[in-house]
């Protein structure tokens, strides 16, 4: 039997390019002082900027706070399964 994931909401909230709040997140994959990427429900989300610091993470919730000076947000869109063959003749 598959186990099914549940869907969580999915949100930002930036304020004053210091303080982020991301809700939504299934996995944080990566962070450092310049760069932040999680994995949420509607694709990847990269995080860049200066001095960025995770402050808060909720398991249970998917809620993430980033705080730094924030200079991009960027999705990458989810990949499809099977490639650009299966996306030709899927």
């Amino acid at each position: 039997m598959a186990e099914e994931r549940i869907r969580l909401p999915h949100s930002l909230t930036l304020d004053g390019r210091q303080q982020l709040t991301v809700s939504g997140v299934t996995e944080v994959v990566s962070f450092d002082e310049n760069t932040v990427v999680l994995t949420t429900d509607m694709g990847t989300l990269m995080v860049g900027g200066t001095q960025l610091q995770l402050r808060d993470l909720s398991r249970e919730g998917g809620q993430v706070a980033v705080e730094g000076k924030v200079s991009a947000i960027s999705y990458e869109e989810p990949k499809t399964a099977g490639g650009w063959l299966h996306r030709l003749f899927g």
